[in-house]
């Protein structure tokens, strides 16, 4: 018997997604963002799945170590780059790429006695400033990279956008711009492009592009749906109804008495909660879905169940599926029933939710 709550991965939604990508981006070969435990679809479940990408980005050194554990062998590159001296030695050993954007990182390049020279994608601060080597001082780091025998030639080029995913703020623009600036006759390959910069912004694609959230059939664009753009929802959350209680106008129901029943009806207790993940600030009326039709919440979500309104004719049984966003329930709606991303939905999912690849 299955195990509940779960969440079951489709392997062919996954391989869509990449193909979508492909098609979008047809001259740019495609960096898949595995970071955060694929996005909560499991880090090695999704690699191996997407073994025809062209390579993986992670954030962390532990993630790489754990895709080349299981196996994968393609190009890894690390978002965040490395974070100690030692990790250079390892980076080399397994074979591992690294963004360079901090003199620090420099300087421990510099100092670092290694068999062979790392392959580095140096980040430009083109607007984001969060991480980057900014405009002023590109050409003298860039000089300084070039001078390090620690550091593969030719250098890789790469920045990051704030605002891709509002298709209308022309700051990506003059992100592109600035980057184009600076870098233009350099040789190396070039990434700029995240989901929303490979779905709306063709002219970042570059050589590269890094999708994370489209991978897995989720817009990166608030109000906006992956289905619109031929993706398809990768990750079904789902659970069961482990209790059906008849409820009487005027009680309340959960912690805090926070809801109290303008009429008779029927309530479903469901087996997930924030100890699952599912956000406990999730407000009345976020919807579930159950045997077709979507169920509100009620009350507050505790750290193991939740409680929905099957309404008073409901002929549900205990055992029905919940499904708590996923192909027929967008994560993406859900998202903004709660008042946040679809993004944080599917990573904060935790371990005791079994992660099931179908």
């Amino acid at each position: 018997m299955k195990p509940f709550p779960r969440a079951e991965i489709s392997r062919q939604a996954l391989k869509n997604n990449l193909a979508r990508l492909h098609e979008l981006a047809p001259s740019s070969k495609v960096m898949a963002v595995v970071k955060a435990n694929g996005y909560g679809h499991g880090l090695l479940n999704v690699a191996q799945c997407l073994d025809n990408a062209d390579g993986f980005g992670l954030a962390r050194l532990e993630e790489a170590l754990a895709l080349r554990a299981g196996g994968v062998n393609a190009k890894l590159l690390l978002l965040e780059g490395f974070f100690r001296p030692a990790d250079l030695a390892t980076l080399v050993e397994h074979d591992i790429e690294t963004v360079v954007h901090h003199e620090s990182q420099i300087e421990m390049l510099e100092q670092a006695e290694l068999t062979k020279p790392v392959t580095v994608w140096m980040k430009v601060d083109s607007g984001m400033h969060r991480l980057g080597f900014v405009p002023d001082e590109f050409h003298a780091v860039y000089q300084r990279l070039l001078a390090c025998k620690n550091i593969a030639k030719p250098i890789n080029l790469m920045t990051h956008f704030a605002c891709a995913d509002e298709p209308d703020n022309n700051y990506t623009a003059t992100q592109l711009a600035t980057f184009e600036q600076l870098t233009q006759g350099l040789p190396g390959e070039r990434t700029l492009a995240n989901s929303a910069g490979a779905l709306f912004w063709q002219q970042s694609q570059a050589n590269w592009i890094r999708p994370g959230i489209a991978l897995y059939g989720v817009s990166p664009v608030v109000g906006d749906l992956g289905t619109k753009h031929g993706l398809i929802p990768a990750m079904e959350l789902v659970s069961q109804l482990i209790a059906i209680r008849e409820h009487k106008a005027g009680q309340p129901v959960g912690y805090g008495s926070h809801w109290v029943a303008d009429n008779n009806t029927k309530l479903g207790v469901v087996a997930i909660g924030y100890g699952d993940g599912y956000p406990r600030n999730a407000p009345l009326g976020t919807p579930v879905l159950i045997n077709g039709r979507l169920a509100p919440i009620v009350g507050r979500v505790s750290m193991d169940m939740l409680t929905v309104d099957l309404g008073a004719d409901a002929a549900d049984k205990v055992g029905d599926k919940a499904v708590l966003w996923g192909k027929d329930l967008p994560v993406e709606e859900v998202a903004e029933h709660i008042g946040t991303i679809a993004y944080e939905l599917v990573t904060k999912l935790t371990p005791r939710v079994a992660v099931c690849l179908d």
